[in-house]
């Protein structure tokens, strides 16, 4: 049998068509494809403005950047993502922390940071930027972290990376709430661009910072130029900045990719809802739903819960990975990671998402899954659970 994996992207003949014709085109890079994109994803997105990069660690790390956290800036995330969601603060010689999570959601809990940003006024060391991730695609409660942001003086930096299309209370992801979110177009993500992220804003100031970055911090034309040109060739750097450009292949294939972003989130969502009624009566905690939001469904993740049932997760995985199924786990909790180790985090610092790491489990789920592919992990996860 075939092997299913967790994901896979969905690349269409238009999508090789619009890369082909970039290919036969005089630009491969910094031509007009980019700025399309750009254009069409905050069209999409209900936002002012879009800055495309090389992937969405990039963006992370250049919106870090954009919003002045350096050396003696704190930033707080979730233990429960992929390292890049940290990472990128260390790389402007930042502090960094976490918030546990909220065990219902997955996502890092509201009540959790309220209840450490308390503790961190008194202590008088709040931190400059939360970064929150919409993990497996579903938002995070925005609304009221903002409103905590606001209280305490800190901006936020959505992680949007797995929620690309969702929405939260009736708008686009990235609409509103954050100061800014970023983007993956990674080749399992919701719609992509082989590699690629992005940043959306509605501050013009910071987006403009974004593009210095993305190009060695340098500026070309007299309305740009702090000096004299030499001559049309001039150019000046103004700021270190970063070489994170996007590709024009890159952004054909994602500006192919959203025209058909919303049947491909409704298929993923189908398929997410089939599995909602094909596992109900399995020893699992299936995924979230929430009124006020509508997953992405990048991912779609239960819990074994071994209080219920004779087999472990792992024994549940190696079942599925034997029958050619790729299931998987996300995330290691960061701070469980040796490196974050090294910098004084422990085991048990953060106990919801310890908890749910030690259950999770990854079933596949991309819009090309048939449903008879979906009935066959189906059938390989009540076997591997409950021998029948």
């Amino acid at each position: 049998m075939a092997f299913i994996p967790y994901s896979r992207q969905q690349v269409s003949e238009d999508d090789i068509d619009a890369v082909v014709r970039v290919l036969r085109s005089d630009f491969l890079t910094q031509g007009e494809e980019v700025p399309a994109f750009e254009a069409a994803f905050a069209d999409r997105h209900q936002v002012a403005h879009a800055v495309a990069v090389t992937n969405a660690t990039a963006a992370l790390h250049l919106a870090c950047l954009a919003m002045d956290i350096g050396p003696g800036s704190l930033v707080w995330t979730s233990p429960n993502s992929f390292v890049a969601s940290a990472n990128c603060a260390l790389y402007c010689g930042a502090d960094v922390d976490f918030v546990d999570v909220d065990p219902a959601t997955r996502n890092l809990g509201v009540a959790a940071l309220a209840h450490k940003l308390e503790a961190a006024a008194a202590a008088g060391r709040l931190p400059q930027l939360l970064i929150p991730v919409d993990f497996a695609g579903l938002p995070c409660e925005l609304r009221e972290m903002r409103a905590l942001a606001d209280r305490y003086g800190f901006r936020i930096l959505q992680d949007a990376s797995h929620a690309t299309g969702a929405s939260y209370l009736g708008r686009p992801v990235g609409h509103a709430y954050a100061h800014a979110t970023v983007f993956s177009f990674h080749a399992v993500k919701v719609i992509t661009t082989a590699e690629g992220g992005l940043v959306t804003t509605q501050d013009a100031a910071l987006a403009e910072r974004l593009r210095l970055l993305r190009s060695h911090g340098i500026v070309r034309g007299q309305a740009q130029t702090r000096q004299p040109p030499d001559g049309p060739w001039s150019y000046e750097q103004l700021v270190l900045g970063h070489n994170a450009r996007m590709t024009e292949l890159q952004a054909a294939l994602g500006r192919s990719q959203l025209t058909r972003l919303g049947a491909m989130q409704a298929r993923r969502a189908a398929l997410a809802a089939r599995y909602d009624t094909l596992l109900a009566d399995l020893p699992l905690q299936l995924p979230p739903r929430r009124p006020d939001a509508d997953s992405a469904w990048h991912l779609y993740v239960v819990e074994v819960d071994e209080t219920r049932t004779g087999a472990s997760r792992r024994e549940v995985f190696d079942a599925l990975r034997q029958a050619g199924i790729g299931a998987n786990v996300h995330y290691i909790p960061i701070h469980t990671q040796p490196f974050y180790a090294a910098r004084g985090f422990r085991p048990g610092d953060f106990p919801a998402a310890e908890r749910y790491y030690a259950r999770a489990l990854s079933l596949p789920l991309f819009p090309g899954m048939t449903e008879a592919e979906q009935d066959r992990v189906v059938d390989v996860l009540r076997q591997a659970m409950t021998g029948g």
